[in-house]
């Protein structure tokens, strides 16, 4: 890469990590590309070049922090325990923005576009470390990757760590054990 490549990149990236700080924190609209530009230390026509306009800059904020995502959630097939730890690991650096952006879906068309492929992404990621207790493809399997999917819910994080107030030790204990309690491979009174 040539030095001029690499000090674009440079400037790419100061950008993009300006507005993932900015709207981690801020509603969508309460951000101008002038703050992000202000925080970032360009300016606003540096921006728009190198994403188009604020639709652009937040498809490539989210398709940068899905990425970081994909990367932090490794974890073992069948381990629970360090599969829950990944997960509020990922879920304390960021599950408050993913609540912030997840309620603004209905009016940013990229937070709606960002949170359909976290919906994949979420599936996926629980079809890869779920793969040993998940039966074989059908209706059976369907219902076990629903009930993997709420037990590991962004808003399950908010709801024990944000709303009732749960440690982190306490919440990760609860999604432990409800991760446990739906295993399909556990014999079931009818």
């Amino acid at each position: 890469m040539g030095a001029r490549a690499a000090a674009v990149e440079v400037t790419r990236t100061r950008v993009l990590e300006a507005a993932a700080a900015l709207w981690m924190r801020r509603w969508y609209d309460d951000v101008t590309l002038q703050h992000v530009a202000d925080e970032a230390d360009v300016s606003v026509q540096t921006i728009v070049n190198h994403f188009g306009g604020k639709d652009g800059l937040a498809d490539a904020v989210a398709d940068r922090m899905a990425s970081r995502t994909a990367v932090a959630r490794q974890a073992p097939t069948g381990d629970v325990a360090a599969i829950v730890a990944v997960l509020f690991a990922d879920y304390e650096r960021q599950g408050d923005a993913n609540v912030l952006w997840t309620a603004q879906i209905d009016r940013v068309p990229a937070f709606a576009r960002a949170a359909a492929h976290a919906r994949g992404q979420h599936r996926a990621w629980l079809e890869q470390v779920f793969a040993d207790r998940l039966p074989a493809p059908g209706p059976a399997r369907e219902h076990a990757l629903n009930l993997h999917y709420a037990a590991t819910d962004i808003y399950l994080w908010k709801l024990w760590r944000r709303d009732l107030g749960l440690s982190r030790e306490d919440a990760e204990r609860a999604m432990r054990d409800l991760l446990t309690s739906i295993d399909p491979r556990r014999k079931r009174d009818a």
